[in-house]
């Protein structure tokens, strides 16, 4: 009967963790706060700015200062981020976003991976992690 106990209770542990890994997700928001940005170029890490997330609503990146206006996002329940607006030198100049996917697990720092599209065709990948 313990053993049985025990068992139900380590099964509703785990159905519990995973609603909460997910439980971001599924608010169709990313955690309000600071995103620093970073592409892995040429063996170093280079800064892309920072991006600010408020709400539904985010704004940058920006290296220096603040952002002149915010825009709105959308995250689908499987973490899939559309921005629409501006995304600085990542919709400028003929780049584009292929996706951005969010990573909101227990226990680890909220980020966001951004895969740009270049007017050459290339991709770069960068990471936004919260501070």
């Amino acid at each position: 009967m313990a053993f049985r106990t025990s068992c139900i209770f380590i099964t509703m542990l785990l159905l519990g963790t995973t609603t909460v890994a997910r439980a971001g997700f599924s608010d169709g928001k990313l955690p309000d706060g600071s995103y620093h940005c970073e592409v892995y170029l040429l063996g170093m890490f280079l800064s892309l700015g920072d991006i600010t997330i408020k709400g539904n609503l985010y704004s940058g990146p920006v290296s220096f200062g603040t952002a002149p206006q915010s825009y709105n996002y959308q995250m689908d329940a499987d973490g899939v981020i559309t921005w629409l607006g501006s995304l600085g030198g990542y919709t400028s100049g003929g780049n584009s976003i292929s996706l951005t996917q969010a990573t909101l697990e227990s226990g680890t720092t909220p980020s966001f991976d951004i895969i740009m599209k270049q007017p050459d065709g290339a991709f770069t990948a960068s990471t936004c992690t919260k501070r």
